[in-house]
């Protein structure tokens, strides 16, 4: 047999990674790393963990808001101070990640990994050769093809900012362009929202995405529907987005037109691993174009959604098929996702879209949240949920538009994933009263 350096080695440190490396050094396989940025990359560093600590005093103004009355006294965001304790909270992240590598005998190797065949990475003129290689590389920001595009920002620009620009313009409708312009609208900038067609967050629900969009503007957000967005132009200390038919005038742009999967310059091409503008192609067990090298995490092709949680579970997986513990093909659980606006939008299962596809299969319960006693504790004014169940009445997917639709999807996620019935429903006994025991009294 021949011999390598490694059992396994992993180029890119994100969650695609380390989840499934750590355990897998534990376990007495000799594991390597190639990083050429932040150890633990975007999530960790430049995504989900900043993200949620920056949208977390708006979470609380949103709250103080709804009790107006019963708690007194106005709120605003001290942006500095907002961004003094994300750089509290994950700046010391690339080292405890990186500690809990080391701690399990795994090298790291910190350079651009670059294939060279089926089982050699060249590291910065390094040579070194594994059994496995995974490919767990992510995802970056999309820069749009236009004259002036070097005008904008992406989104680790934004979440980096060190004060909030009296006019954001955001470019895009997906997650991150919903979710920043709540940001920047509650810490007080004028904000204006680009859409190129008529619809924000496609995969969601729309009536509940239309109810944030309404909510937005009635707090001063500028939604532009139908726009192509031609030039970028400076304009003394401001620059202008040009459309063809609208000019903004404007301190500041976000590019949030989607991310996409690096793919470039590792070699992929030279040793014959297939890929496309969505990702790499992989097979059901996570195994590419290429024998012993996979992929992981939000690098791959695929019709799961590119999350953490996502990468994790995959990371997980090629951990135990590395280890002799499966030769099963990957079986993905039921995967949520939200978008972190105020209020959330949260979904996991199957969609309203597919359930009114098939009148056939599911049925639909609407529910109104404001209707619910518990809910009236914190006086929340907005928000709706759909239910979605089978014939036999298992639940089978939910979506859901409130201040706590990421509570609830979490709670609802174990009837979905192992298809309780009304007897294993009766068996789930919840603190009361709390948002999962309200959650599961609709079931």
């Amino acid at each position: 047999m021949a011999t390598y350096d490694y059992d396994v080695l992993y180029i890119g440190s994100g969650h695609g990674t380390f989840d499934g490396a750590i355990p897998l050094g534990a376990k007495g396989k000799k594991v390597a790393v190639v990083e050429q940025d932040l150890v633990g990359g975007t999530c960790p560093n430049r995504g989900c963990n900043a993200k949620i600590i920056l949208d977390s005093p708006v979470a609380l103004q949103r709250h103080m808001e709804n009790v107006h009355g019963v708690v007194t006294g106005e709120t605003t965001i001290n942006w500095p101070a907002n961004q003094a304790h994300k750089h509290a909270v994950i700046d010391g992240l690339p080292a405890f990640i990186q500690g809990l590598l080391d701690n399990n005998n795994i090298d790291i190797i910190f350079g651009r990994g670059i294939l060279a065949d089926e089982h050699t990475v060249k590291i910065n003129g390094q040579v070194k050769t594994a059994n496995k290689i995974v490919i767990s590389t992510g995802l970056r920001s999309n820069r749009l093809d236009i004259p002036g595009t070097n005008f904008a920002h992406d989104s680790e620009e934004f979440l980096n900012l060190e004060q909030i620009p009296q006019h954001v313009t955001v470019i895009g409708a997906g997650y991150i362009a919903m979710e920043f312009a709540t940001m920047a609208n509650a810490a007080g900038a004028k904000v204006t929202v680009l859409l190129r067609g008529d619809k924000a967050l496609r995969a969601y629900h729309q009536p509940f995405v239309e109810e944030i969009i309404n909510d937005l503007t009635q707090r001063g957000v500028t939604f532009m529907r139908g726009v192509t967005v031609e030039e970028i132009t400076e304009n003394g200390q401001q620059y202008t987005v040009n459309t063809g038919s609208a000019a903004i005038e404007t301190d500041w742009v976000l590019d949030a037109t989607g991310r996409i999967p690096n793919v470039e310059n590792i070699g992929l091409e030279e040793v014959g691993v297939k890929y496309n503008a969505k990702g790499i192609v992989v097979d059901d067990y996570l195994r590419t174009s290429v024998p012993n090298i996979y992929a992981s995490g939000d690098v791959i092709d695929k019709s799961q959604p590119k999350l953490t949680p996502t990468a994790i579970f995959e990371s997980l997986y090629l951990m135990h098929t590395f280890a002799g513990e499966t030769t099963e093909p990957i079986v993905y659980p039921v995967i949520p996702s939200v978008v972190f606006t105020s209020p959330r939008l949260a979904q996991v299962g199957v969609t309203v879209a597919e359930a009114k596809a098939h009148p056939e299969s599911y049925t639909l319960e609407t529910n109104h949240i404001p209707d619910d006693w518990y809910r009236q504790v914190d006086q929340e004014q907005m928000g709706d949920n759909v239910l979605i169940f089978d014939k036999n009445h298992k639940l089978v997917g939910a979506t859901e538009v409130s201040h706590k639709a990421d509570d609830v999807i979490n709670a609802l996620l174990p009837a979905i994933e192992f298809k309780f019935g009304p007897s294993q429903i009766e068996r789930m006994v919840h603190l009361f009263p709390t948002i999962a025991s309200s959650a599961w009294g609709q079931l």
